[in-house]
């Protein structure tokens, strides 16, 4: 009966010592565990498991970055085109590299032609360190850029234009119906952002994309209307297209639509 005794005792008290070990053994492994007594209050403003453990400080961390990033993504949205369609034609994409320390560093530079169709177009540039976020950024700056050029019928231009920037030169001529667009590269990517459906063009000097669309936008700023040189110096669109009557000039006056 001594030893049951004995031994009674001896088992009541380490029940209540493996009972208060288990806490402090949480609270240990709360540190270097995921699921942790300390670790867990922690690691819940994180996302993570674990307090301090391996997954803590990164549960933490992702948890800041990714508020952040979510709200730094929202910034870069594109701008607000008002519902319309526009037309993006990537034109030219140029890889540059800079050679560092460790090694080299690739960048991409990106040109983009936007338009809607309708007789507006623009043209931009963009540079990162990746392709899509080159072009974006490119694409942006187009959507900011766009002019206005007045279109004859709606599918081609009022009158011949040449225009140059640097060793590029380029012309433009207005065509009849059904010639097409006759242009190549990035001429091309222009007219047809643009909606013009008939026009001849030609291109003499450099063939560098970045000069070809400047001169080329170069060029279409200078079109002009009928009803704009009419209105300019206070004539009537009759008095500036008629040379053979003026039945044939109001009926043509009337078929002008810019």
């Amino acid at each position: 009966m001594a030893d049951e005794n004995n031994v009674q005792p001896a088992t009541a008290e380490g029940a209540p010592q493996e009972a208060n070990a288990a806490p402090q053994g949480g609270q240990q492994g709360g540190y270097g565990a995921p699921g942790g007594g300390r670790g867990g209050p922690r690691g819940g403003r994180g996302g993570g498991g674990g307090g301090r453990g391996p997954g803590g400080p990164g549960g933490n961390r992702g948890g800041r970055d990714g508020g952040r990033g979510g709200r730094r993504d929202d910034r870069r949205g594109g701008p607000d085109d008002g519902g319309e369609e526009l037309i993006e034609k990537l034109v030219h994409i140029n890889r540059v590299s800079k050679t560092v320390k460790g090694g080299k560093r690739f960048g991409f530079a990106a040109l983009v032609v936007v338009g809607d169709g309708k007789g507006r177009v623009g043209f931009g540039h963009g540079k990162a360190r990746e392709v899509p976020e080159a072009i974006s950024k490119a694409t942006a700056a187009a959507k900011k850029a766009m002019i206005r050029v007045p279109l004859k019928d709606g599918r081609t231009l009022h009158h011949d234009g040449n225009g140059h920037f640097g060793a590029g030169r380029v012309t433009l001529r207005s065509a009849p119906q059904g010639t097409g667009i006759i242009a190549g590269g990035p001429m091309r990517a222009i007219f047809e952002s643009l909606g013009v459906a008939d026009v001849v063009t030609k291109s003499i000097g450099t063939s560098n994309p970045y000069n070809m669309i400047r001169a080329t936008f170069e060029a279409l700023g200078e079109q002009t209307s009928p009803k704009s040189v009419a209105q300019r110096r206070g004539k009537k669109i009759a008095d500036l297209i008629g040379r053979g009557g003026s039945q044939t000039a109001e009926a043509d006056a009337a078929a002008v639509v810019e």
